[in-house]
């Protein structure tokens, strides 16, 4: 596949990248971004970012409990442990995993459940510009290629200002997933793109990828 450059395409939102970052330092900043984009100061905006080792815990009950590492494992293993106000329940970030995060003002659309199936959409045509056939699970979160689940998607919204987003397993070791049930998820496993197609992919491929299905899914309702 022949690499898109994020740059070069026209589009209507804003495209940064945050390279390594640490959870809560991200998170702030995604704060003050809403802001921004709710005072009229900032377009939407598409961020990328691969975080350091960090279990993140979602607004969904009972999330605590899907943590299977103790604190003394954690410390070993220099994962962090951090709670978000966003939606789900328990997750993983880590290099090698493209965190995606998309401050964007749904006026337009005012539906949030609408939001979350298009951004499913848009994973679904993510994963299979790399030959891999991807797909909902009834009643269950994120994007599975059948029983393995490629990517979580966890979102929160202020005054139909969206923010967190997707993440997409790339390249990243899965080892840590073993520290927790993912995302509450006991009948299915965690998969990557380098584990699928059995060679790693090149990160920059991917948010070139990541960018023009995003212009394509939310062309309409981008403000």
């Amino acid at each position: 596949m022949k690499p898109i450059d994020p740059e070069q395409i026209v589009r209507p939102f804003l495209i940064e990248d945050w390279g390594s970052t640490e959870y809560g330092t991200a998170f702030e900043k995604q704060k003050a971004y809403v802001a921004d984009r709710l005072a009229g100061a900032r377009k939407d905006t598409l961020i990328f970012t691969e975080h350091e080792p960090v279990y993140t815990m979602g607004l969904r009950k009972g999330a605590e409990l899907n943590l299977v590492w103790d604190e003394n494992t954690l410390s070993e293993k220099g994962i962090a442990l951090y709670k978000s106000n966003r939606g789900g329940d328990i997750t993983y970030h880590g290099p090698g995993q493209l965190t995606t995060y998309a401050i964007v003002n749904l006026d337009k659309l005012r539906d949030l459940h609408a939001y979350l199936r298009l951004m499913e959409d848009l994973l679904i045509k993510i994963v299979c510009q790399f030959g891999l056939k991807a797909d909902r699970r009834e009643g269950k979160t994120g994007i599975w290629i059948e029983k393995r689940k490629i990517a979580a998607i966890g979102v929160a919204v202020r005054s139909w200002v969206t923010y967190h987003g997707f993440a997409l397993n790339v390249n990243n070791d899965l080892e840590a997933f073993s520290g927790i049930v993912p995302c509450g998820i006991v009948d299915g496993t965690v998969t990557s793109l380098r584990k699928e197609l059995g060679f790693p992919v090149e990160m920059e491929e991917v948010k070139g990828v990541v960018c023009q299905a995003f212009l394509e899914t939310f062309n309409d309702i981008l403000n």
